[in-house]
C-alpha cells in the first residue's frame, strides 16, 4: 500500500495499490490512522458491490441507517445514492445536494463522524466535491477571534432562516421529527486532538447569546475565512473512487458545474459518531 498527501497543508491523503475487500487487520489500522491524520482519505480503483462498501465502512466506524429511505439501495438501508436526478429542476436550473460547504447531518446531537462515497458513474466533466479543512483554518485564525469564538454555541436545525441552499422538502410529520442541537462553534477533535471550526451555514440558527443578526455577521466571516482557497482539496472522480472524510476536520460541498443529461451516480454510507466535545473542555489541548 503507499499513499501521498494531496495539499501542502496536508489535507488530503490518496491511497493506491490496495483492495479494499481484502484487508489485513494492519491495513485497516494503518488506512484508519490516515484518514484521521488528513481528513480526507481517497482510495482509487476499487471494483464493489453494495455488499463489499458497506464491508468496507466498518473499518472507519459502524454504518448510520440512511435518513431518507427513499433515498437507500434496496436491501441495504445504510447505503444511500447519491444521484443527479434526485431532485428537480428550480427555476430552470439544475441542482443537487449538498451544495455549499457543510458538515453533515449537524443537527444531530451526535453527527456522523464520517461521510464515504463510492462512485458508479461520473460524468466526464464537473462534478467535482471540495474540501476546506477547519483545523487549519481555526489555527490561521488572530489570537483574539479564537479567544472569542471558542466558547461560543450555535442551534443547529433540520433548515436555518438564513440557510443559502434549500434542502430536502419534508413533511409535517418528518419536520417535526427532526433533530435540534446547540453545537460548540469550536470543537475539540476527540483522536487527532486539534481544535476546529464546526459550521453549517444551511443549520445554524444564528449564535447563542447574540443579536440575531450579529450572529449571522459572526457566522458569515468565519465561513468566508474558512472556505479560503488555501484550505482547500478539490476532489475530481473518476469511477472507483472511495473518498471518506471527517466531518469533525472538513465541511465538503457538491458541484452542479456539469451536464445534467450525464449520468452521475455514487452510493453514500455515514459512520456514527459522538456529541461534539467544545474547545473550552477540560479535554482540549
Amino acid at each position: 500500500m503507499e499513499h501521498r498527501i494531496l495539499t501542502p497543508i496536508g489535507l488530503g491523503v490518496e491511497i493506491s495499490g490496495v483492495d479494499v475487500k481484502s484487508l489485513s487487520k494492519e491495513r485497516k489500522r494503518d488506512i484508519y490512522d490516515l484518514w484521521i491524520r488528513h481528513g480526507v482519505m481517497v482510495i482509487k480503483d476499487q471494483r464493489l458491490e453494495p455488499k463489499d462498501f458497506l464491508e468496507f465502512a466498518k473499518v472507519i466506524g459502524d454504518p448510520v441507517v440512511q435518513q431518507v429511505s427513499k433515498f437507500s439501495v434496496p436491501d441495504y438501508p445504510q447505503i444511500g445514492t447519491i444521484s443527479n436526478t434526485d431532485l428537480p429542476l428550480r427555476n430552470g436550473k439544475f441542482h443537487v445536494r449538498g451544495e455549499n460547504y457543510h458538515t453533515d447531518h449537524s443537527n444531530f446531537l451526535a453527527p456522523p463522524k464520517a461521510t464515504m462515497l463510492y462512485a458508479i458513474n461520473i460524468p466526464e466533466e464537473g462534478g467535482d466535491t471540495q474540501y476546506v479543512d477547519v483545523r487549519t483554518a481555526y489555527e490561521e485564525l488572530p489570537e483574539y477571534v479564537k479567544e472569542y469564538v471558542k466558547s461560543l454555541k450555535s442551534l443547529h436545525i433540520y433548515e436555518s432562516s438564513n440557510s443559502p441552499r434549500k434542502m430536502i422538502e419534508l413533511s409535517e410529520e418528518e419536520r417535526k421529527k427532526m433533530p435540534e442541537a446547540l453545537q460548540p462553534i469550536v470543537i475539540h477533535h476527540p483522536e487527532c486532538k486539534r481544535k476546529a471550526l464546526y459550521l453549517n451555514t444551511g443549520r445554524m440558527e444564528g449564535v447563542d447569546g447574540l443579536d440575531p443578526g450579529e450572529g449571522r455577521k459572526l457566522i458569515d466571516l468565519l465561513y468566508a475565512h474558512s472556505t479560503q482557497p488555501k484550505f482547500e482539496y478539490r476532489h475530481k472522480w473518476t469511477p472507483g473512487d472511495i473518498v471518506v472524510w471527517d466531518n469533525r476536520s472538513v465541511m465538503h460541498q457538491a458541484n452542479a458545474d456539469y451536464d445534467p443529461a450525464k449520468r452521475r451516480f455514487l452510493y453514500r454510507i455515514m459512520a456514527y459518531g459522538e456529541a461534539l466535545t467544545p474547545a473550552t473542555a477540560e479535554t482540549a489541548v
